[in-house]
């Protein structure tokens, strides 16, 4: 009798998995290179089976509505086509759904649970924290061309004063003011660093992001140049800012904007780069992406025919006018070398998955302008005192061969107020890392080296004087 007992309690033990509700929202958080996304699934049940729509609540995103829904024998399965992801797991006796998440080639644990969840909290012991020693505006400036009202914030020593000011000019993509990546604030730090040292900062969210209106994704580079131009048209009307030293300080892509102002605009007194192109991003992006891969132990022999691949979507993108022509024509290309070469294609994807990701990111005026702009152009008719710096390693632009042609640009265009220097150990975001891989960026504490604050500080004040 007493064997029996315990057989049943062991059967009720085992069935138990399969008697829990399903339906109701249930919470998790993805980790990716460093980010972590809250991502909920909310899941009913109908007499036709269950339904169900995913949240993103850090990316704003709600009632994303789920393709398919399965639940069975304690399996849960649901996809999203439009966002090409997909989801399966075990429901174990805890209730926690035990699982993974597969996007773009992308396979990555992810485990959902009835209770609220907790992102870890990130230790990024530079950013400075409220009560700031020195004085912070919330700003609104407008740029007339575009029609476009920008949010931003300065900082200045004090509330009263005049004041020298640099404008924060962030790299590639839509950024925040802080230029805000992985849990890191960089122009956050490097706006208390050099406000602290009497120099005062204006740092901007990019059109169409947070709290700045308009729209990234048409704009070119030329274009989100006279958002930086309105920034300095609005400081010059105020009665604090010393309108004659007013400087740049761009952040890679930021730092082929940076010349280009400068070249035309009487109104910089000095232009700082961080990782600037000093050559076209054509070829930035092939070095990028072989030294990346080479960092995190590619095969070599894989790796060659990828960028093969790549150099050919490239050439696609420069050499087109049209964008929907580009994007034929890409969509051909792909879909014959992929078709020979399937090995490319990352695992968790099919080959039109592919192709359309690689169309998104590559057929756009931004990037098609990156690729094809020269940065000689501007350098060469920067006449203002030029610093520029970049980490040794420096995987994204790397270091040697940007620093060496942004000297010959300027030195061609007569320019002999410039400086040049590669710091040691630095990565692209400036942190002291051990391979400057970006899958480093998230896990390292430091947001900007110490070092490279007070080259940049250091050299201002020279300037300002």
């Amino acid at each position: 009798m007493i064997k029996l007992t315990f057989n049943i309690i062991i059967a009720l033990i085992a069935l138990s998995g399969y008697g829990q509700d399903i339906t109701g929202q249930w919470n998790g958080i993805l980790k990716v290179q460093g980010i972590q996304l809250r991502l909920v699934i909310n899941i009913t049940e109908t007499d036709s089976g269950y339904k169900s729509t995913l949240d993103s609540p850090d990316q704003g995103a709600r009632d994303i509505p789920v393709t398919l829904t399965s639940f069975e024998d304690s399996m849960l399965h649901f996809e999203v086509s439009a966002l090409k992801l997909s989801y399966s797991g075990s429901l174990n006796n805890d209730g926690i759904i035990q699982g993974t998440f597969k996007q773009m080639g992308q396979t990555l644990p992810l485990n959902f649970s009835k209770e609220a969840v907790e992102k870890e909290k990130l230790i990024r012991p530079q950013h400075p924290t409220k009560p700031y020693p020195y004085y912070s505006e919330e700003v609104t400036f407008i740029n007339p061309i575009d029609s476009i009202s920008l949010s931003g914030t300065l900082t200045l020593p004090t509330k009263a004063g005049k004041y020298p000011v640099v404008v924060l000019i962030t790299g590639s993509g839509p950024q925040n003011r802080d230029e805000e990546i992985l849990g890191h604030k960089p122009f956050l730090v490097i706006a208390d660093h050099l406000t602290k040292k009497g120099i005062g900062v204006l740092r901007f969210d990019d059109r169409g992001t947070a709290k700045s209106t308009g729209d990234f994704k048409s704009a070119t580079t030329k274009d989100l140049a006279t958002d930086v131009l309105s920034a300095i048209t609005f400081l010059k009307t105020r009665h604090d800012i010393d309108y004659k030293n007013i400087g740049l300080i761009g952040h890679s892509a930021g730092g082929l904007m940076a010349p280009m102002i400068a070249s035309e605009s009487e109104d910089i007194a000095f232009i700082v780069l961080l990782a600037g192109p000093g050559i076209s991003g054509y070829d930035i992006l092939l070095q990028q992406t072989a030294l990346i891969a080479r960092a995190n132990g590619a095969d070599e022999s894989k790796l060659q025919k990828e960028i093969t691949l790549l150099q050919g979507e490239l050439d696609i993108v420069v050499k087109g006018n049209n964008l929907d022509e580009i994007k034929l024509e890409l969509s051909h290309f792909l879909q014959k070398e992929l078709k020979n070469q399937p090995e490319l294609v990352p695992e968790g994807i099919n080959i039109d998955q592919y192709i359309s990701g690689s169309i998104d990111k590559l057929a756009t005026p931004w990037f098609q302008y990156f690729l094809k702009y020269d940065p000689a152009t501007s350098l060469i008719k920067v006449r203002c005192p030029v610093l520029a710096i970049n980490g040794e390693k420096d995987l994204q632009v790397p270091s040697k061969v940007n620093l060496n042609a942004i000297k010959k640009h300027l030195k061609q265009g007569g320019n002999h107020d410039f400086k040049t220097k590669e710091l040691a150990n630095l990565n692209h975001l400036f942190q002291e890392c051990v391979t400057g891989s970006p899958n480093e960026y998230a896990q390292i504490e430091q947001t900007f080296s110490p070092t490279a604050l007070l080259e940049i500080s250091n050299w201002v004040a020279t300037k300002v004087k």
